[in-house]
This record gives C-alpha cells, structure tokens and sequence, in this order.
C-alpha cells in the first residue's frame, strides 16, 4: 500500500506532465481515445466520488467563519470568468460551437487542483478548499443558469437537463463519498493515499478522449483556441487577485482567490459540452484542463515567495 500511495503522490505532483503527454496520444491517435467519450461523465462521477471522500464538515465551518472572505471568492469566480468568457467570445472569431464551450468553462466552479496550488503559494488553503466546496454545491443551479444566460444566443441551451446532469455527476458521488467516509472512515482513510492516482487518470482519459473526438477541429483552429484559454485562465488570475485586494483582504487570501478564480472544473465543462454540445465544444474545456495546471504552478511558485509585511513578522517571531 506504500508503493501505491508513493506512486500516487508522484503521478499528482507531476499532473500536467500526464495531462500534456494524454493529450497528445489523444490528437496522433484519435481512433483509440475516442472511444472513450462515451466514458467521460462516468470518470467525472469517479473524480467527484473521491472528491467526497476527502471533503470534511471543517471545510464548510470556514464559511461560518469567514462568510465574507468565502463570499468574495465565490462571487468572484461566478461573475469574473463567464463575463471574461463572454468578453473574448465577442473578441476572437470562433465557430458557435467553441463560443459556447469556452462560455461553458467559464462558467464552471472552481477546480480541485485550486487548492494544492494554493498550498504551494503559500495561500490560504482553507479559503481555496472552502470556495471550491461552496461553487461545486452551487453549480448544479448557478452553472446551468448561466450557460443558458450567455451560451444560447450561440447553441440551444437546456438549462433544466444539465442542472439534472450535474446533480447525477456532481453532487451525488460527493453525497455518497462524504457519506462513506462517516460509515467506514478507516478504509476510506486507507484509500485516501491513492486518491490522487485515481483523479490523474479520470481528467487525462477525459483530456484525451475529447482531444481524439475533436482533431480535426484543433487541428483547424487549436492555436487560436489555446490563445483564447490562455487569456482567459491568466486574465481570471489577474482580477481575481485585483478584486481580493479592492475588498482589503490579505495577501494570502488574495493568493487563494486569484487562483481560485483562474482554476475551473475543466472535467466537468468537458463532460457537458460532450453532452449538451458536440466534442468541438468540449475543446476549450479540454486545453484548459492541459493549460491551467501548468499556469498554475508557474503562478504559486512565483507567489511562494511573495509575502506580505505581517507575514514576515509571524516568520521572523518562529
């Protein structure tokens, strides 16, 4: 069991290396990995399961704590990146079916991997955990709802089907892992180590599948496409950090937000847009699932070293 958890610490530390080397397996062999795509809203369930097992009543205290701080962070990730998503869509040209996917990614919640990125910063981690709970809980109303605000002047939206969609892929695998892990918490305990491994393979199978499904389309469009995920994530950063810091919160809660902000459930975009939309539509979600693991530990090493004048204080006093 060490070996696995050793190796399950490995392959999440080394993320976005798995998550490039899929996604190009999936663009020279299409045929093999999009055969997958019929998988992905199984995979996501899987990922959300473990996400369950690991969530804790803790988690949600801090929002009692600090209402205002989970506030600023949620608020900010549900109008900062649809409203960027929509901005670049008016932009860049883009066939509807990428409009609406990039749409879509914007207005996912924020991503699992928003937390170890914020350990890495040196940010507040329980802020970032808190503000991924309270987004995920929300999406299956606030995701929906905005797709369908924003999304349909480019596809027909079914708001009602994908709030459906995403509290069968969502909201129940987290039930029922938190649920496991107050039944049988020494298993789930054990298990714990290998969480990891099991949430690497569900996005790169996901990542690779929507990439074999849409490779004519990258290959026609998948440089302006990345051009427009880049911005989007690096922008979603840039005024998530800005609007912590018009609220006066800390550097290490601006850290959190910031990266909160940039960091979207991509797993879960894909699975939609594969759904709702066509593969095409899931590429954004795709290439943001590739990209933001790599911005985002560019961003938290370059945090890391940053800290504020009462943080120096506390580490000099240690």
């Amino acid at each position: 069991m060490k070996v696995l958890a050793n190796f399950s610490a490995f392959v999440g530390k080394t993320f976005a290396v798995w998550v490039i080397l899929f996604a190009v397996l999936g663009f020279f062999f299409p045929d093999t990995f999009k055969q997958i795509a019929p998988w992905i809203v199984t995979l996501l369930a899987i990922i959300m399961f473990g996400m369950g097992l690991t969530i804790s009543v803790d988690d949600f205290r801090e929002v009692v704590k600090r209402p205002l701080d989970v506030a600023i962070g949620v608020v900010s990730q549900f109008v900062i990146m649809p409203l960027l998503a929509v901005l670049l869509t008016m932009i860049v040209p883009m066939p509807p079916e990428v409009a609406a996917g990039v749409i879509l990614v914007g207005c996912c919640p924020g991503g699992t991997s928003s937390n170890v990125m914020t350990y890495l910063s040196k940010g507040d981690v329980a802020l970032s955990v808190a503000c991924t709970s309270v987004t995920t809980l929300a999406a299956p109303l606030v995701t929906p709802f905005l797709v369908w605000l924003f999304a349909s002047q480019y596809l027909p939206v079914d708001a009602m089907a994908m709030f459906i969609s995403i509290v069968k892929v969502v909201l129940v695998p987290l039930a029922l892992g938190f649920a496991l892990q107050k039944l049988l918490p020494n298993l789930v305990r054990a298990a714990v180590p290998a969480l990891p491994l099991v949430s690497v393979i569900g996005i790169v199978l996901i990542v690779s599948a929507v990439v074999g499904a849409s490779k004519g389309a990258i290959a026609q469009s998948g440089l302006t496409i990345f051009a427009v995920v880049v911005l989007h994530n690096g922008l979603g950063y840039l005024l998530g950090f800005f609007a912590a810091r018009a609220c006066g919160l800390s550097l290490s809660k601006r850290k959190a937000i910031a990266i909160e902000v940039g960091m979207q459930n991509s797993g879960l975009g894909a699975a939609l847009a594969n759904a709702y939309f066509s593969p095409v539509a899931a590429v954004p979600s795709a290439i943001f699932s590739v990209w933001h693991n790599i911005s985002g530990a560019l961003l938290a090493n370059w945090f890391a070293s940053r800290v504020d004048g009462a943080e120096k204080t506390v580490a000099s006093k240690a």
